[in-house]
């Protein structure tokens, strides 16, 4: 019986029971997938007809064949009755066929709940997250409409639907470099995405229950990426390039290097700084947007050369320091971070995609800044921040001290960063290994052996007898 593009029809189990009865199947197959449902019913293969018309399987030679056959019809008519008047509300699933005959009840739309939850976090000014989680609905929508589904419940959410989600994304091209498939990396934050939506749904909104989370059966991870990084010699490469003062091009090169010169200040931070932010002791002070924490920095002399190209007498304090933002939109009256997270929604939004097209911009000229400079990375604006976390653990700082520079939240965060400079700790301890002795190193051992008091006094006649010589 076709229903559009659910049909519904009786089969019999692969296998018999013990008493070589097989039991009865009503099999549900929309949009080519199938799920088979036991009927509670059970018959000898010789007593069944698969190929019957009206769904009367059950031959005449079975002792109750007509009440059989109406009761293959009952079920019939049930399931088709659930399924039309889910079918009106838009979730006429197997799984929610399925669960309305057996409980009652029909399981939520995930989508749905999805998109209202990405809707809170736009609502409570969460405008970075949003974004993330809005792009997890519409790639969501994307495997769906693929599947030729409109929509998927919680209890098609299985392990099997995660599997094949993971798949789709993995096939899926880059919306910034068309030519390029998705990172594993970006795969991971949307999968993140789904998985603490879902964690949500059954820790605070009971949508599931635990045992049902699929997560607990499906796993995933991403891959470990090398963090690009300029060494001194290709900064120096970079400060010593001719561009014209000025010029847009040169006013990047500014921006990377006063963020380097500041601890790998971010993009979003750097953008918004105001002459406010600069107190008279010659400090740079600032609340961080991604975290809330309070920067306070010492500006170092190459930084105060750089702050003297945009210094003017007239400047007033609530200005910005760079030439990338005017004080022209309503949200820029807006100074502190304190006072930022008092403002709307929408005007959140055009902060961030204003701010969102001057990252571009920037990373735009600091890529020619890179090829001029003749450095075949990558260079942008947050690169800046791994080259000064760098140079840091080159001049022997460790990790917590640079973990407090960078203002990191975790530890584990710096050392993601640092954990790639371990190489050269690694490459000075395996040459001390293999490193043959020479007679410095075969003198100093056999001094190790030596009473302290002959030691001193060996060493006090070589002192004297070597001053005639030194002076």
């Amino acid at each position: 019986m076709a229903k559009g593009n659910t049909t519904f029809g009786f089969m019999l189990a692969n296998h018999p029971n013990r008493f070589g009865f097989y039991p009865i199947m009503l099999r549900i197959t929309r949009d080519r997938v199938t799920k088979r449902v036991k009927t509670g019913l059970e018959v000898k293969k010789a007593d069944w007809n698969q190929q019957a018309k009206n769904h009367k399987h059950f031959r005449s030679s079975y002792h109750n064949a007509e009440a059989s056959n109406d009761m293959l019809a009952d079920i019939l008519a049930k399931y088709d009755g659930i399924y039309k008047e889910l079918r009106k509300e838009g979730v006429a699933s197997s799984e929610n066929i399925i669960q309305k005959v057996k409980t009652g009840e029909v399981s939520e739309s995930f989508l749905q709940y999805a998109k209202d939850r990405t809707q809170e976090i736009y609502d409570a000014g969460g405008v970075r997250n949003w974004k993330k989680y809005n792009g997890f609905c519409n790639k969501l929508e994307a495997f769906l409409k693929k599947q030729r589904k409109h929509d998927v419940s919680f209890s098609e959410i299985t392990p099997s639907f995660l599997s094949k989600f993971d798949n789709f994304l993995h096939k899926l091209h880059n919306e910034r470099e068309p030519e390029k498939l998705l990172h594993p990396n970006t795969i991971q934050v949307v999968l993140n995405i789904f998985k603490t939506i879902i964690n949500r749904a059954i820790e605070i909104d009971s949508k599931m229950k635990p045992e049902e989370n699929p997560f607990l059966k499906f796993k995933y991870s991403g891959v470990k990426t090398i963090k690009d990084k300029l060494d001194e010699a290709e900064l120096d490469a970079i400060l010593a390039l001719d561009l014209p003062e000025g010029s847009l091009i040169w006013n990047c090169r500014n921006y990377f290097f006063f963020s380097f010169y500041c601890a790998g200040i971010r993009v979003g931070d750097f953008v918004q700084l105001r002459w406010c932010n600069i107190t008279s002791e010659g400090r740079l002070h600032y609340q961080m947007g991604k975290n809330h924490k309070d920067r306070d920095l010492i500006l170092v002399p190459e930084a105060i050369e750089i702050l003297k190209h945009y210094y003017r007498d007239d400047v007033k304090p609530n200005e910005y320091i760079f030439p990338l933002l005017d004080l022209k939109p309503t949200w820029t009256k807006y100074v502190s971070q304190e006072e930022k997270d008092t403002m709307p929604s929408d005007m959140k939004l055009a902060m961030f995609t204003t701010i969102s097209a001057k990252t571009a911009l920037i990373n735009k000229e600091l890529a020619k800044i890179g090829k001029l400079a003749g450095i075949e990375k990558k260079v942008s604006f947050h690169i800046s921040r791994h080259s000064f976390a760098k140079m840091a653990k080159e001049k022997g700082l460790d990790n917590l001290e640079v973990k407090a520079l960078l203002a990191h939240t975790n530890i584990s965060t710096t050392q993601k960063y640092m954990g790639e400079f371990d190489t050269q700790r690694d490459d000075a301890a395996l040459g001390k290994v293999f490193k043959k002795e020479d007679e410095a190193d075969k003198l100093l051992k056999q001094l190790q052996g030596v009473n302290p008091d002959l030691l001193k006094e060996v060493l006090e006649r070589l002192v004297k007898n070597s001053l005639p010589l030194l002076l």
